[in-house]
Parts: structure tokens; C-alpha cells; sequence
């Protein structure tokens, strides 16, 4: 998700200067459309959303890359994309690791018929990309073949929007105090306190109700996933900062580029399956 925690602003639109209503009626349409319906009716054409999903943010990062001069390697990179999170729902966590290691081992191949100039920034950016959007988006694969696999989705992405919602209210109310200035200027402390208020509260009730869980383990999920989603939020945000690129694209209407609404949940499908997976088994 984008920076949540913003700051009071007399602008009329939202965040980071979007329109707030136009952002709002997209992400319903994104968490309806694209995850809900699928997940609970679907399986099998949520993981092809997502492995689509994670091609098109590769080649988002590829674009913005590309700015400081790094090339990645395209193709690799978005077969490997396209594959993880089909091979993970399909097979399991070790295909995942191998597709993964294919595709960087690809890649560092193919860059050599380039030459040496630029070959350990080149793959080392093509690894990134692999890794924050292949490794992650394919853990989601996982997550939907486990035991109330659809409930478990449900719980990382609706713990994820409430970081977002938590962090916006409580940082257009009270937001005063910057975290990180010089990374991501409109994240406060107390929007991070809304994101930890209702991702707690979130999380209790998902637990208790939805997967018929003990509460204290929706609390501690929702305060750890707060510490993960924040943390994507600074990653793309200096990302961002050292590439000079405002957003990823202009692919969303009110959002800019996916890989703005995915910082904060590629990080948490990952915490968030290891947490599922330790209290609730495979």
C-alpha cells in the first residue's frame, strides 16, 4: 500500500496529492474483483491474477530501473514471475525455491551475451525484482493451498488494508511527528499507532471469527504484520526516492503503478504465511 501516514494537508485530495474518492472506488474494485470474488469461488483463477499480478509489477520495477541505467533481464524475469505463484499453489514451497533459482541462474547467463559493462548491477537488479515480486507474490500460492487456505488470504489482505485505513485516519487527524523524513515525510508515528490499533483489532476478530483461532494469536499477527506493511511502505518509498520516479507508472487510476499498492503486501504474505503456518499448520 502507499503512505498511509500522512500528515494533515489543506489540498482537497488525498494522499500524496491523488484523489481520494477515485482511490477509494479502485481499491474496492481491486479487493472485490480481483481477490474476494476469486478466492472464495475461484481458487485457481486467483493464483493466475496474482501470477499475472506479479509479471506486471516486474515490469513496472524493470521500467524504473531502467531510469539509473540498469537492465534487467526481461524475459527471465517475467517468465519466472509468471510462474512462481502457479508453481507454488500447484506443488508446493520447494518448486517455488527452485523456479526462483532457475530464474536468476537464467539470467545471469543471458546477461553475459551483453558483456561484462554493467553485468553485477544488471543482474543484481534482476535478482531484486525476482525476489520482491516473484519470491513474495508466489508465497501467496502457498498460502491458498493450505487448510482454510481462501480464509488465510483473506486475513493477510484485510490486515493489510487496515494498516492503510488506520494509518490514514490517525495521520490526517493526528499526524505531527515524522518516522522517517528523509525516506517517506508524510509517515507519522501516530498514523503507525492507527495502522497497530486497527490491524490489532482486525486481527482478533478475523481469528476468532473466520478461522476459529484464539484471539492472542490475531493479535500478535496484527501487530507484527503493522511492523512488515511499514516497513514495504519505506522499501518502495526509497526505492522510489533513489530511482527519482514518483510512482511505478500511472497504471491505476488514484494509485499510480501496482507496485504502489503492493508494498506493503508482498512483505506481509510473506510474514504472514510463516505466522499461519506456526499457528495453524500446513
Amino acid at each position: 500500500m502507499t503512505d498511509a501516514t500522512t500528515s494533515p494537508q489543506p489540498a482537497p485530495h488525498g494522499r500524496a496529492g491523488r484523489n481520494l474518492v477515485s482511490a477509494i472506488g479502485m481499491g474496492l474494485v481491486l479487493g472485490i474483483g480481483l481477490v474476494l470474488l476469486p478466492v472464495l469461488y475461484l481458487p485457481w483463477l486467483f493464483v493466475v491474477i496474482v501470477s499475472v499480478a506479479m509479471a506486471v509489477a516486474s515490469w513496472e520495477l524493470a521500467g524504473a530501473l531502467e531510469q539509473r541505467g540498469i537492465r534487467v533481464e526481461r524475459a527471465v524475469l517475467y517468465a519466472g514471475a509468471l510462474a512462481m505463484p502457479l508453481v507454488a499453489y500447484l506443488w508446493g514451497v520447494q518448486p517455488l525455491v527452485g523456479v526462483f533459482g532457475a530464474t536468476v541462474l537464467l539470467a545471469m547467463g543471458a546477461r553475459l551475451l551483453r558483456g561484462p559493462e554493467g553485468y553485477v548491477a544488471d543482474v543484481a537488479g534482476t535478482a531484486l525484482v525476482a525476489a520482491y515480486t516473484g519470491l513474495m507474490g508466489g508465497l501467496a500460492g502457498l498460502v491458498l493451498a493450505s487448510t482454510q487456505g481462501g480464509d488465510r488470504v483473506i486475513v493477510i489482505v484485510v490486515l493489510t488494508i487496515c494498516s492503510d485505513i488506520g494509518g490514514y485516519i490517525f495521520g490526517v487527524l493526528m499526524g505531527r511527528h515524522p518516522m522517517a523524513p528523509k525516506i517517506s515525510p508524510k509517515k507519522s508515528w501516530e498514523g503507525f499507532a492507527g495502522s497497530l490499533i486497527f490491524q490489532a483489532v482486525a486481527g482478533v476478530l478475523l481469528f476468532v471469527y473466520l478461522l476459529e483461532a484464539p484471539w492472542w494469536q490475531g493479535l500478535v499477527t496484527g501487530l507484527v504484520l503493522t511492523f512488515t506493511a511499514t516497513a514495504g511502505d519505506f522499501v518502495e518509498s526509497a526505492i522510489k526516492r533513489d530511482l527519482g520516479v514518483k510512482d511505478m507508472s500511472n497504471l491505476i487510476p488514484g494509485h499510480g503503478g501496482l507496485m504502489d499498492r503492493l508494498d506493503s503486501l508482498l512483505p506481509n504474505i510473506f510474514v504472514g504465511w510463516l505466522l499461519l503456518l506456526v499457528f495453524l499448520g500446513a
